[in-house]
């Protein structure tokens, strides 16, 4: 397990640039909204911790993980942002479904970096159970929104 001697919150602020001059776009998922709402918390934690002005944050709701990438390239072409962090959270059921939102999410922020000039940070959790998703967003492992955020600074920099 790639989380299991990390924590996902922890973050060495002395070495991540500082946030004061960037401008930030995180698209969330609606869907598995106590999840996607605790990694929205950390992603804004963490880039208010290292900088960011409040009114630097621009947040819009998507109804799924699958909407992410409409969402984000939406937000690349119309904002004036820095960097996106895209949130969502998939987790296992029944069906093949799972498989099919989660590699096509992930292909689609992928093809957003290699199209536009706007870095796009993956901050979607593909758990096969919910209390790995608790663990992810703000429980035993830390929080993924956290890990985002610092990513996204960092990439935003790369970019100027």
């Amino acid at each position: 397990m790639a989380t299991a001697n990390k924590n996902l919150s922890t973050y060495d602020k002395s070495t991540v640039p500082n946030a004061e001059s960037l401008r930030f776009g995180i698209v969330v998922s609606e869907w598995n909204s106590e999840i996607t709402e605790a990694l929205f918390k950390g992603a804004e934690e963490a880039l208010l911790d290292c900088g960011a002005k409040q009114g630097h944050i621009v947040r819009w709701n998507v109804p799924g993980s699958f909407e992410l990438t409409y969402g984000c390239k939406k937000m690349a072409i119309s904002q004036e942002v820095d960097a996106i962090i895209a949130i969502g959270s998939v987790i296992q059921g029944e069906t093949k479904h799972f498989d099919f939102v989660c590699s096509a999410t992930a292909q689609g922020i992928k093809d957003l970096n290699v199209q536009l000039d706007t870095p796009i940070i993956f901050c979607v959790l593909t758990d096969n159970t919910m209390q790995q998703a608790i663990a992810r967003s703000g429980g035993k492992h830390g929080n993924k929104g956290t890990e985002a955020a610092i990513a996204a600074i960092q990439m935003a920099v790369l970019g100027k």
